[in-house]
């Protein structure tokens, strides 16, 4: 695997979701692979379960992880070639990715989207181009458009809590106050569409997903209707596409709540983190014997694993 930027880089979903299960089983079983291994872990967002977890994976594999905030320890980057460098960015990604390939054996970048741009935000204008200039594998570790760590796990989770061959998943979006990004329903999505599952979006009027993203999924405009005999529910907050980046409505009747989750056939609650108490869910959900977001989170490392491990066999 030379890069896992996109669940579209997955060749054999299945084989892969074995690799992780059988990684969560025992953790320690590859510790050689990575041995005298580095891996180098570049932020210009924040994170938390993305980075801790990866750098448990890189651990669980041998390897050395050296990590850096590159908004605030770093040189401001140039992404634009054919630029006059006289302003605050001080270096080219194009030397910069080059020159960090030389200390790393993989490069795993976080990078949020403008939220103001959709051209450049579907680009991932700045994970493509350490893609571009890095002679290392790259991971996305969250980019403008999709959350392909996330994503692995969200479905390790899935296979893991399933109590039929083919469950109802149903991804709900709910109330935020801020702006969020598409990246982890599209990388959802995107997932689900190749599981065997069956799958329904929930969201109101305005916040349909990128139509190319969701083509062959059905969406629901009604919550209640979605909510009906899931066996999991995914909740996520997502900004406007069409309206991009935009915040239309913060309808509180979009929580998930105890009286949505009767609807559903005792369903599982799913969700990234972090996530707003009593906006995206209320307590009595997020708390209960249902929730599975804790598991979810721990699944993160399992799924980062299957993918290193990938690159470092080079298959």
């Amino acid at each position: 695997m030379k890069k896992y930027t996109s669940v579209d880089d997955i060749i054999d979903l299945p084989e892969l979701l074995d690799l992780a299960a059988s990684f969560k089983k025992e953790p320690f079983q590859s510790e050689q692979l990575g041995k005298r291994k580095t891996i180098g872990l570049l932020f210009f967002n924040p994170s938390l379960r993305t980075r801790l977890s990866t750098q448990k994976a890189a651990s669980n594999l041998g390897m050395e992880a050296m990590v850096m905030n590159l908004n605030s320890e770093g040189w401001l980057l140039e992404f634009e070639d054919g630029v006059v460098m006289d302003g605050t960015k001080a270096e080219h990604i194009r030397e910069a990715a080059a020159v960090v390939s030389q200390y790393c054996d993989i490069l795993a970048v976080r990078s949020f989207p403008t939220l103001t741009d959709k051209e450049k935000d579907m680009q991932e204008y700045v994970i493509s181009a350490f893609v571009k200039f890095a002679s290392v594998p790259v991971i996305s570790l969250e980019g403008s458009s999709e959350h392909p760590l996330q994503a692995l796990a969200d479905a390790l989770t899935i296979a893991q809590f399933k109590k039929t061959d083919r469950p109802k998943v149903v991804l709900t979006w709910a109330p935020h106050p801020k702006a969020l990004p598409h990246a982890v329903p599209n990388s959802f999505v995107k997932i689900m569409k190749r599981s065997d599952v069956d799958f329904v979006i929930a969201n109101p009027e305005g916040y349909n997903l990128d139509p190319s993203v969701t083509e062959g999924v059905e969406i629901l405009h009604n919550q209640k209707e979605a909510f009906a005999n899931a066996d999991f529910i995914y909740a996520k907050n997502w900004s406007s596409f069409e309206t991009y980046g935009q915040v239309l409505s913060t309808d509180e009747s979009w929580t998930v709540s105890e009286k949505r989750m009767r609807l559903t056939n005792d369903a599982y609650f799913m969700h990234c983190l972090p996530v707003r108490r009593n906006m995206i869910v209320t307590d009595a959900v997020l708390d209960s014997d249902r929730s599975i977001v804790i598991e979810q989170a721990n699944n993160r490392t399992f799924a980062a694993q299957a993918i290193l491990s990938k690159m470092l066999q080079h298959e």
